[in-house]
């Protein structure tokens, strides 16, 4: 990573001129991006080309598998071995990596498995910005380059002169992938085509392709050895090269679709979307279509690491969902059948528990017929597969996290006037999946009010059973608010009394949710601080908070807003032992709070709930300075397709939905003096924080659209209608400030 090369190309073209008939200078949004923010540490992501929501990332591999590699790639190492076009970005899954090319020079460099065929490069010939990838591979001295349509990865070689060859790996598999079959064919002197169908997380998966050269190969040969699975074979494991005499400077173009659906199907995305060798022209296409996605939202301030930490967030937030389905609609479905989107794009990958919280809440502003469709896709996931997602991808269901999260999603889109998708359905949907008695221990959490502990769940191997009941409470809630707005009323009863089922779980003699076993007995020994097979990913202090849709009924179980308030202090300074052995997502502490795991996000904006709103801006600014950083380390935990980045988009422009699903948005303490956020149609909202910078970062007063604003919170229409909100921002906290009109409660006691 070469930061210093960032900003270089950044002043360069801030400084070109425009042509007379421009008003203003052009920025190139792609330079603040810097793909290399959490390659290092828990981030998990990786630094290769992508377009906005595409199906293709392609990207190195570092080619060994573990948890530090589990998006292929780790800054710490000193290998690649392939470029392949599917990638999971921060999630903590070890799937996928498929379609994987590496060019070489003769003799080329073989390790023993599982590395492999490989190069060592350096991090000093190696660089990205959001659509590009480039790196020089130093024992072929080879420079290669990797572009993106949403279909299409394109790839650039310049060999030297050599006798040089390039392999196609369809035979690898990477952490919890599994090759269960492969084919490779040749069409032509420049053209291939095969599958590669496998097993992991993503549950008999397949991927088709459709490949062309820039110039004929000499020769292909094919490397085929039997797949044997519980002593029989189930397939064939494929390895091509493919030869080239190569002159000094010579470049081959390596353009390449992918299909869920057929070879045919690669051909019809390949032929639309790369119909030419021109590198060169898809970069700027891709660039384009980046600086479209980007400029939604443009900030102003003079650190120009807050603006590459910004738009790096709001880059990664556009990773995924990704788009499934080809160039005709066609698309792969959970059926295991070939289904057809008319009028609408099919989106996968939806890593719901840790998106529903932000991610989708961005997209209602920056991506509303994204959201249609995403909802669309959620509809027919249901139609194809009986239940809405969990955490689906790549036309399977992985069963993973917990809750049924397409839900708020759903309910959010609808409440704002979004899309023209069939609510009825929709909320059909939402309610068969909320009582599918046989999954999940739903049917025990409508039977007692809470999911016990000391019943087996067969769907997934940790009991998560205290988070369970705390997130089906939300989703409920969720359920809830859409029947009363559409006027089913009896359903709005049914569903906003499970929304109070997290009250079951209420311990009053330790003033914590704790576990409790089917005859209603709470666990004994229970430790807040511990972590157990019984909350998921976190321990009691991080899932206490995660009652976002009835916070005033949170705050009356404690003892009110004194009591609640000094719960929050605690939890902020209640530090682990030194010698404490935290999980692996335990990360991002400040105290007991740990941001490096969604539940936790909202949690530091309730204090604006009981009339101390200084403390929200004080350790919101503590926290994105200490933890989200223009550096390798820059995301402290998983990326989480989007969800952790979403929250610094948010917090970073000075607002957060603390309750998905609701209208109204907490404020924080934005880190920009401006924020204009493109709405469409001519509409923006702005958010002019007078003064803020470092030291400024307490709100000494505000106005929206002109209107003094006394609470720390606006409602959604607010922002839609467009409009400005203004804040005066000092140094100094103004305890006097927003404490007497906290954000509405939006629960069903309220109504």
């Amino acid at each position: 990573m070469r930061t210093p090369i960032y900003l270089c190309l950044l002043l360069t073209c801030m400084l070109v001129s425009c042509t007379p008939t421009q008003e203003k200078h052009e920025t190139d949004y792609t330079l603040y991006v810097n793909p290399f923010i959490g390659t290092d540490f828990t981030g998990n992501t990786y630094p290769g080309a992508q377009a906005p929501f595409g199906m293709v990332q392609l990207s190195p591999d570092n080619g060994l598998p573990g948890w530090d590699r589990i998006s292929g790639y780790f800054y710490p190492d000193s290998t690649i071995a392939g470029f392949s076009h599917t990638h999971l970005s921060g999630t903590g899954a070890g799937d996928l990596y498929d379609i994987s090319f590496m060019p070489v020079t003769l003799p080329y460099k073989e390790a023993e498995a599982p590395l492999g065929i490989h190069s060592k490069f350096s991090h000093e010939d190696e660089s990205a910005y959001a659509g590009y990838y480039q790196v020089r591979l130093k024992d072929y001295n080879i420079n290669v380059e990797l572009t993106a349509t949403e279909r299409c990865g394109i790839q650039r070689y310049t060999f030297p002169e050599a006798q040089s060859a390039i392999f196609l790996n369809l035979k690898k598999a990477m952490n919890w992938d599994f090759t269960n079959d492969s084919y490779i064919e040749k069409i032509d002197s420049v053209t291939i085509q095969g599958y590669r169908f496998s097993d992991g997380w993503a549950r008999d998966q397949h991927i088709y392709f459709r490949t062309r050269f820039s110039r004929p190969f000499e020769k292909m040969e094919l490397d085929t050895t039997a797949i044997i699975k519980d002593n029989k074979r189930i397939g064939t494991a494929v390895i091509a090269r493919f030869d080239f005499n190569t002159k000094e400077g010579e470049q081959i173009l390596v353009n390449t679709a992918i299909s869920g659906t057929s070879m045919d199907g690669a051909a019809k995305n390949l032929q639309a979307e790369v119909p030419e060798n021109d590198f060169d022209k898809y970069l700027a296409e891709t660039k384009a279509n980046w600086n479209r996605q980007l400029s939604k939202i443009e900030v102003k301030g003079d650190n120009e690491d807050d603006k590459v930490n910004f738009y790096t967030a709001l880059y990664h937030s556009m990773i995924a969902p990704t788009i499934y389905n080809d160039v005709d609609g066609t698309y792969y479905g959970p059926d295991k059948k070939v289904h057809q989107a008319d009028g609408w794009v099919n989106y996968s990958t939806f890593s719901l528990w840790d998106t529903y919280r932000a991610a989708h809440p961005l997209f209602t502003y920056t991506e509303p017929e994204r959201v249609n469709d995403m909802i669309k896709s959620f509809i027919a996931f249901y139609e194809q597969n009986g239940r809405l997602p969990v955490w689906n991808f790549y036309g399977s269901e992985t069963d993973m996290m917990i809750g049924y999260h397409a839900v708020p999603v759903i309910v959010d889109a609808y409440l704002k006037g979004i899309g023209d998708f069939d609510a009825k359905k929709a909320l059909d949907a939402c309610i068969a999946t909320a009582n599918l008695d046989n999954y999940r221990g739903i049917g025990l959490y409508k039977e007692l009010g809470y999911i016990p502990y000391n019943v087996t769940d067969h769907y997934n191997a940790e009991n998560w059973s205290l988070s369970k009941t705390l997130e089906y409470a939300f989703d409920d809630y969720c359920i809830a608010e859409m029947a009363e707005k559409m006027g089913k009323q009896d359903i709005a009863d049914e569903f906003y009394k499970r929304s109070q089922n997290y009250k079951n779980v209420y311990n009053p003699a330790t003033s914590f949710m704790q576990p409790r076993d089917d005859k209603g007995t709470f666990i004994k020994d229970f430790k807040a601080d511990d972590y157990t097979p019984h909350i998921c990913e976190s321990n009691g202090w991080q899932y206490f908070w995660s009652v976002q849709h009835d916070i005033n009924g949170l705050i009356d179980l404690v003892g009110g807003k004194n009591r609640f308030a000094e719960k929050l202090d605690s939890m902020f300074t209640y530090h682990p032992a030194a010698d404490d052995e935290l999980p692996i997502f335990s990360t991002g502490m400040i105290g007991q709070y740990a941001h490096g795991n969604e539940p936790s996000h909202h949690v530091i904006y309730l204090y604006n709930k009981v009339g101390q709103p200084w403390k929200t801006q004080k350790r919101i600014r503590v926290l994105l300075d200490q933890w989200f950083r223009n550096d390798l380390m820059g995301v402290p935990g998983d990326e989480d397709g989007g969800g952790m980045s979403a929250f610094v988009v948010f917090s970073m422009m000075g607002f957060y939905p603390v309750t998905p699903g609701s209208p109204t948005y907490n404020i924080g303490s934005p880190v920009f003096s401006d924020v204009k956020i493109d709405l469409g149609g001519g509409n923006v909202f702005e958010i002019v924080a007078d003064g803020a910078s470092h030291d400024n970062k307490y709100v000494q007063s505000a106005t929206l659209n002109g209107e003094e604003l006394s609470g720390p919170w606006f409602d959604h229409s607010r922002i839609t209608a467009g409009g400005v909100l203004s804040l005066k921002m000092g140094p100094k906290a103004n305890k006097k400030w927003g404490i007497g009109n906290p954000p509405p409660s939006v629960g069903p006691m309220q109504k």
